[in-house]
């Protein structure tokens, strides 16, 4: 108790120091409205600015990753600028004691809905019709041609047929480029006529799969001669029509089958005097005549042989590694005096003379399009003192998509050294300590055939990737509201209709769970539903990779008696890249192998009966274990082999049970000491990234024997599928009755301690059995529990007012939530890496 004390303590003066600091900061207090949260990868920019004691109010389509550091949410959909507009008046008027003082964004996609902001609520920023043409690249060219500024040749291409005159504008070499588009997505350098057909096909037939493509204003492209020099960014303080402060970094670009790739970039420049004095008047020259007059910039420029060329004004701060680098050499906080610029907070004239450090900011790329499966960074590597920064976002098991098929990378670094050449040796260092495998997508392989037509096309990836990520973008958009509209799939078992026996013991047919979703989801105006069952696997593989469903309600327990193939339906659906709902790869094959299980609640002290496990009848068994013990198959669910002659007294029961399980069943034996209480059934809703779990009132299994000489207190196979209630030894209460507060929510908090442990998603069961001290132990965990209507699921839903239908579109629900902000192939054990040098 002293040390939690000490450590109260010691966290209350932290924060007392902290808040006191914060109050001498002339931004402590002052409301900044920030658009857009972006992608996670902005997470610093947020923590950052609750450091400097704002409040920050976000405008955005929905709560996400940001929530620890968000005061108020503005929501709207923020394509949709009369929305935002009146979702920020709106705020402000059922908030009068708020005023805002400033507006800002750190998201490219965001600058025009900024820029109107700024106008509509007289803040500081930059005008729209101004932005508008610094944002969009065919205006920013003509604007360059109108006021004398050096550009390139170009032509807006908004059919096909404008290609066949291209000639008469600009010769080869060429670019192609969206004129809305960001971090070198689909711009490519073409040497040829025919190469220029067949890029504008490949971006026309699959811009609308790029996920920051939905967010751009137009999907017209920009063709443009080729400008062969070294490629620069300069990043600017712009305030009062001043410029307070600016630094020059170069790019370390390569091209991969002529797409453009930035490796790097390299801060303070390496170019001679002249070429810099030359790009600082440049950009000053183009910012003053486009008019802008405060922000941070992010100004993309090249040096030639004929001087210098402006290339994109980005009009927020630069990504990725540009605020680390430039922090680290000339200790300039471009996050904080972006914010002071968007506030009005007068910055005086950095001076800078010699940086601090030499910085060289790295981003770790795959050579072709693959899955991450290794990923190893050096223990030693946090011990490096020249390792500035490193931040990795890509997960085991994640795809990895290069051009064409994409647009992706692991993540960055930042480097230093005392010079150039120092930090470049440091950085091949460092590089040596990062070791990365990616699996590649080719014709051998599980994971799908590629096919390329020419250098230019698409890569197909099981018939094409690019539409399933089409596809994906295509749920992330989807609401609640209109589910109705999206093309459901229904994979199950089988369609056959089951025969049960009614209460006078006549047989009749029972709908299949496929067919009663199925007639659920029409009732409820469901228009287009599709069944698949795995009757016949490869014909099933064939319909839902040529199928165009959205989404597919994964309600498939096992084949053949066996649940060993569950964890293969969902690794199928993977590598389709078709969503889904429910779990995953990983939490599947775990569910269904309780040994693995077992020592993964162990690892993680979930409490679970004291245990042991056999694959041999020779195999040691713990002699520790006390009787009675009860013997399970390993990798059987359904509580196939579970008899009350699996609990044994002596080791000779044990014997004959290892036998019947290992020889008979052809299961690995898991052996546990035997735990005598009532059972709960624990059912989860949700998922925990995405902040909407919920645990689902609780099924108490109240067992009737008292031991050995009635009946064990285990659910066996034989009571569990037999109808008759009379000749069953237990009963099941939900809600349980005269249940102690404390009690509940240990059984609770245990659950999804369990669920997020085994990476569950959308929905699932826990099995907690407890002692006669009323001690909880974790038995097992479904991840994909059934859902039929007799099944504690939706017995567990229906207290809570749900029918049928809520059920099953809540489901459909959770798991379009759940990919809105994750990658398709996730799933996997794995953690994202990322830690900074101190």
């Amino acid at each position: 108790m002293r040390i939690k004390k000490k450590e109260i303590i010691s966290r209350i003066k932290k924060q007392f120091k902290n808040k006191k600091n914060s109050r001498h900061n002339d931004l402590y207090g002052k409301t900044l409205l920030v658009v857009h949260t972006g992608s996670i990868k902005k997470k610093f920019i947020f923590q950052k600015l609750k450091k400097l004691g704002l409040k920050v109010v976000v405008l955005h389509k929905k709560k996400d990753w940001a929530q620890p550091y968000v005061d108020d949410w503005i929501l709207a959909e923020t394509t949709n600028y009369k929305e935002s507009v009146e979702a920020v008046k709106s705020f402000l008027t059922q908030n009068p004691e708020r005023k805002i003082d400033g507006v800002i964004t750190f998201w490219e996609e965001s600058v025009l809905l900024t820029a109107r902001l700024s106008e509509r609520f007289n803040l500081v920023g930059i005008p729209y019709n101004v932005a508008k043409r610094a944002r969009n690249k065919f205006l920013f060219r003509e604007f360059c041609e109108l006021n004398k500024i050096r550009a390139p040749r170009h032509k807006l291409i908004r059919k096909k047929d404008d290609l066949l005159t291209i000639d008469e504008y600009v010769d080869f070499p060429m670019v192609i480029k969206p004129i809305y588009g960001s971090s070198s997505a689909f711009v490519i350098k073409l040497e040829n006529k025919q190469e220029l057909l067949e890029s504008y096909e490949y971006i026309k037939k699959n811009i609308s799969s790029y996920v920051d493509a939905a967010e751009w204003d137009e999907l017209e492209v920009l063709v443009e001669e080729y400008i062969d020099g070294d490629e620069v960014d300069i990043d600017l303080l712009l305030q009062n029509g001043k410029i307070k402060f600016s630094t020059i970094s170069d790019n370390f670009n390569k091209t991969k089958e002529s797409f453009f790739i930035d490796s790097g970039q390299a801060i303070p420049s390496s170019l001679p005097n002249r070429d810099q004095e030359e790009l600082l008047a440049l950009a000053e020259e183009v910012l003053e005549k486009l008019g802008i007059q405060n922000g941070c910039i992010h100004f993309e420029a090249k040096t030639t042989k004929d001087g210098a060329y402006p290339i994109e004004v980005n009009l927020r701060m630069g990504g990725d590694y540009v605020y680390s680098y430039i922090r680290a050499a000339w200790n300039v906080d471009l996050i904080e005096y972006a914010v002071r610029i968007a506030l009005g907070s007068y910055i005086k004239q950095i001076k800078l003379i010699h940086p601090r450090k030499y910085i060289i900011g790295w981003d770790l790329h795959a050579d072709y399009s693959g899955m991450l499966v290794e990923l190893d960074l050096h223990k030693k590597l946090k011990n490096k003192r020249h390792l500035e920064e490193i931040h990795i976002h890509k997960q085991i098991g994640d795809p990895i998509l290069v051009p064409p098929e994409g647009y992706e990378y692991l993540g960055w670094l930042t480097v230093s050294g005392d010079n150039m050449l120092d930090a470049q040796d440091n950085l091949t260092d460092i590089l040596a300590m990062i070791q990365y495998k990616i699996v590649k997508f080719h014709s051998d392989s599980s994971m799908g055939k590629t096919s390329r037509r020419s250098r230019f096309s698409s890569a197909v990836l099981n018939k094409d990737v690019l539409l399933k990520a089409a596809k994906i973008a295509h749920i992330r958009r989807a609401s609640k509201k209109n589910l109705k509209n999206l093309h459901i799939g229904i994979l199950g078992d089988n369609i056959e209709s089951p025969v049960i026996l009614n209460g006078n013991g006549k047989k009749r047919h029972a709908l299949s769970l496929e067919k009663e979703i199925e007639q659920e989801l029409k009732r409820r105006g469901y228009g287009k539903i599709t069944v698949f069952t795995l009757g016949n696997l490869e014909k099933t593989f064939t319909q839902i990779k040529n199928s165009d469903v959205d989404v597919i309600l994964n309600v498939f327990q096992k084949r053949e008696e066996s649940s060993l193939l569950e964890a293969h339906v969902a690794a199928m659906l993977d590598i389709l890249q078709i969503p889904y709902t429910g779990s995953a790869l990983f939490a599947l094959a775990t569910g269904v192998d309780k040994i693995k299980a077992k020592k993964i609640l162990q690892f993680h002290d979930i409490p679970t009966p004291r245990w042991d496990y056999a694959y041999t009848l020779d195999d040691e068994i713990d002699d520790s274990l006390e009787y009675p013990l009860i013997v399970k198959p390993a990798n059987k669910d359904f509580s196939i082999g579970i008899t009350q002659d699996s609990v044994v007294i002596n080791r000779k029961e044990m014997q004959v049970q290892l036998k019947k399980t290992i020889n008979q069943l052809k299961s690995p034996a898991l052996i546990e000491e035997y735990i005598s209480g009532d059972e709960y059934d624990v059912s989860i809703f949700g998922n925990d990234e995405e902040r909407d779990l919920r645990v689902l009132p609780l099924a108490r299994t109240i067992f009737n024997g008292n031991g050995r000489r009635t009946k064990w207190n285990i659910i066996d196979y034989a009571s569990k599928w037999n109808n008759n209630n009379s000749n069953k030894h237990y009963y099941i209460q939900q809600p349980p009755k005269n249940i102690s507060k404390r009690l509940e929510s240990l059984i609770t908090e245990i659950a999804l301690d369990a669920y997020n442990i085994l990476e569950c998603f959308d929905y699932g069961r826990v099995e907690i059995k407890i002692d006669e001290s009323n001690n909880p132990y974790v038995l097992e965990i479904n991840p994909n529990p059934q859902i039929n209507k007799n099944e504690t699921l939706y017995k567990a839903a229906s207290l809570v007012g749900m029918d049928y239908g809520d059920f099953i579109e809540e489901i459909i629900s959770v798991a379009i939530n759940r990919y809105k902000n994750q990658s398709v192939t996730y799933g996997l054990p794995s953690r994202s890496f990322q830690f900074k040098s101190i």
